[in-house]
């Protein structure tokens, strides 16, 4: 065939493609659009009829009848009724529990909360797991308790005899791991009156008496071979029963104590000590 009698017909099908993208593209958007607003209309709509809900079956036996507090030593009342903000025209079953015992958990004596509802009469029950004071902190002149995970209650607090006095910058975190090792010897611990954080590395320990009682220094490493240490001397050299100032553990080898009586201090050591 002759090619000066073809007809060439234009390539269209790219156009056309890219303009059927576009069009699906279009109503694709539209057809979001219209169900993004619908839904949020149903929503609120529904969101509405709830609330409504809740308003009308509370005149009609839902309100809170009570609540009840178990395990509250610390917290008082009025903190937990500020905190929840609830009063006999809400309706028990609007309650959110998992919420509402978060904003308990603010509050600073609790620990642990659980939280239950039952019905006629219409009861809200807060069982409370409050923090427990095992130490006092003492820094730059203020008293802070101490929980039993370490850390700070953030409350006025008057402090109480017979909790261990703790001092130093970095005490809170490390009292601890420091007391797991020192409960070892249960009773030997109990005569530890204070715990004195120094330079956030290592610890001195009181015994007895806070003022006047002896010291022992213990090491930044080794604590626990350290303590063991001073449980065995104590148990068959009676060396906290002895008149000393403080009795230094922060030589592997050597035990060094300073004596003091009237006012004459002097310096003597235990050579050679095995744990």
């Amino acid at each position: 065939m002759n090619t000066e009698n073809r007809i060439y017909v234009p390539v269209l099908w790219p156009y056309r493609l890219i303009g059927n993208l576009l069009l699906l593209g279009m109503i694709w958007l539209v057809t979001f659009t219209i169900i993004t607003v619908r839904h949020n209309l149903v929503s609120r709509h529904i969101d509405s009829l709830i609330s409504e809900l809740y308003q009308s079956t509370a005149t009609i036996g839902w309100g809170i009848d009570d609540i009840t507090v178990e395990g509250r030593n610390k917290t008082s009342k009025k903190d937990i009724l500020n905190v929840i903000n609830l009063d006999r025209d809400d309706n028990i079953l609007e309650v959110d529990l998992n919420d509402l015992g978060k904003k308990i958990k603010t509050l600073p004596w609790v620990k642990d909360v659980s939280i239950t509802r039952s019905y006629f009469p219409n009861v809200l029950h807060i069982g409370l797991k409050e923090k427990k004071v095992k130490s006092i902190w003492q820094y730059h002149n203020d008293f802070y308790p101490i929980d039993e995970d370490g850390k700070i209650i953030e409350t006025e607090y008057v402090p109480q005899k017979g909790l261990l006095l703790i001092v130093g910058e970095g005490a809170p975190e490390n009292i601890n791991s420091l007391l797991e090792i020192l409960k070892s010897d249960e009773e030997m611990l109990s005569r530890v009156k204070a715990a004195n954080f120094i330079s956030k590395r290592r610890w001195d320990l009181i015994f007895d008496d806070v003022e006047n009682g002896i010291t022992v220094k213990l090491p930044q490493d080794d604590v626990e071979q350290a303590w063991k240490k001073l449980v065995k001397l104590n148990k068959t050299k009676g060396i906290l029963k002895r008149k000393l100032t403080f009795i230094d553990l922060r030589l592997k080898n050597k035990v060094i104590v300073k004596i003091g009586e009237s006012g004459n201090n002097a310096e003597a050591d235990f050579v050679g000590v095995k744990n």
